[in-house]
């Protein structure tokens, strides 16, 4: 069988461009691509498939490690990095961490072995403190999770403000004994647990933070326990939709109707939170865009590995509805 440098001797070029011709004929001049295709006929040289595929795999492989593919934020986040992936010709390997930072180490060494052009990563506490970018051989953009200590490029919320705003809304409506449902496992549930506590420390009062796993089940157990004191709080915030919906749960099995007997309001704006039966107020994340945003800057950071290391803020804005109403 001819070789490429066979056909490269044939046509009297250099085995470089024979391999322009072969991936990209419109970047080669007309009469030297027709001199190089003429070699190919005559030799009947066949180019190396799977040779070639090994040597691009690394161009046409991305990876997205998320923390729990159970969140509805994770499943939008992850729907816009694929659309973005698609757009370029990427493949995209999605693992899910479970919160577990030896499972996440483990997925970022997959990573590694599969020779990932980038990884787009939402850490776990423990793995984000542990984290040196540098030391992987593929760039990583962290999303939703970050220190400023990392130096990674990184799309996050502004927790501290949206978690400030939706505690002075209930502060404004007349609830004063406001119970946090926050995660153990992120930056993002200790962002929002700062915001909260700056908004009940300007009215002199005390925070009430419920440390968990961010969990459906973890929710719902602890707002029980609340719900159980004889001081019991008179609003909930939980800072995400899986912590929220087992808060409701709770509320609900207690036989209590939001706002009536309690407030309740809490981070993610998913479909159910507007159904009339629960009319839940939550804070609406702008997911798809910080997907998007990261798979740009995945892009952009393996064009120019040498660019500045870039964060991007975005907001997220407050949709009040009735289970935050003010109080009678």
């Amino acid at each position: 069988m001819a070789s490429i440098k066979d056909v490269a001797l044939r046509a009297g070029v250099s085995t470089t461009t024979v391999s322009r011709v072969l991936s990209t004929p419109e970047a080669v001049r007309a009469p030297l691509r027709e001199q190089v295709e003429r070699a190919i006929a005559e030799l009947a040289y066949r180019p190396n498939l799977a040779a070639r595929r090994l040597r691009q795999r690394r161009a046409s492989l991305v990876g997205l490690i998320v923390s729990d593919i159970r969140s509805a934020f994770f499943t939008d986040v992850g729907r816009a990095v694929e659309d973005v992936a698609y757009r370029h010709g990427l493949r995209l390997i999605l693992c899910n961490s479970d919160e577990d930072p030896a499972k996440e180490q483990s997925y970022l060494e997959l990573m590694a072995d599969e020779q990932a052009s980038g990884v787009i990563l939402s850490p776990t506490m423990a793995g984000l403190k542990q984290l040196r970018p540098q030391a992987w051989p593929f760039p990583l953009v962290l999303v939703d999770r970050a220190l400023d200590s990392t130096r990674a490029d990184r799309v996050v919320l502004d927790n501290h403000a949206a978690a400030r705003r939706a505690t002075d809304h209930l502060l404004a409506n007349g609830y004063r004994r406001i119970a946090l449902l926050a995660g153990t496992h992120s930056t993002t549930g200790q962002q929002r647990h700062a915001g909260y506590a700056e908004a009940l420390a300007a009215h002199g009062l005390a925070p009430q933070p419920v440390w968990m796993d961010p969990t459906r089940e973890a929710g719902e157990r602890a707002t029980a326990q609340l719900l159980s004191r004889p001081d019991r709080p008179d609003a909930l915030l939980a800072t995400n939709g899986l912590l929220l919906l087992g808060a409701l749960q709770a509320v609900q099995a207690a036989g209590l109707r939001p706002p009536q007997d309690i407030g309740v309001a809490g981070f993610d704006n998913n479909d159910w939170t507007s159904l009339p039966a629960l009319d839940v107020t939550t804070v609406a994340q702008p997911t798809y865009d910080i997907g998007r945003t990261a798979a740009e800057l995945l892009l952009q950071r393996m064009q120019d590995p040498q660019r500045p290391v870039r964060q991007v803020v975005l907001e997220g804005a407050l949709v009040v509805r009735g289970s935050s109403a003010g109080r009678s």
